[in-house]
């Protein structure tokens, strides 16, 4: 298994892709409005920008490890074979 490969497999569907990039904009609202800062904020924000990361790309390497997809895509093509 080769970690480009990882990375770059498309296995993020839409609605997962939208539940991902919530996280960010709940942590950027906390974040700037004073709820959280310091170290919480850091690792929160960490958090939130790998997930926005994810959805943006629409891969997840931990789903691919995993053999898990829930990008319609993905599935249609392992019906196929």
């Amino acid at each position: 298994m080769s970690v480009l490969k990882a990375l770059t497999t498309r296995n993020v569907g839409k609605i997962d892709r939208i539940i991902r990039a919530f996280p960010t904009l709940i942590v950027a609202y906390l974040h700037f409005t004073g709820v959280i800062s310091g170290w919480l904020s850091i690792v929160l924000g960490v958090l939130a920008l790998m997930l926005l990361l994810t959805s943006i790309m629409g891969s997840c390497s931990i789903y691919y490890f995993l053999g898990y997809s829930t990008c319609p895509i993905k599935k249609s093509r392992r019906n196929m074979e």
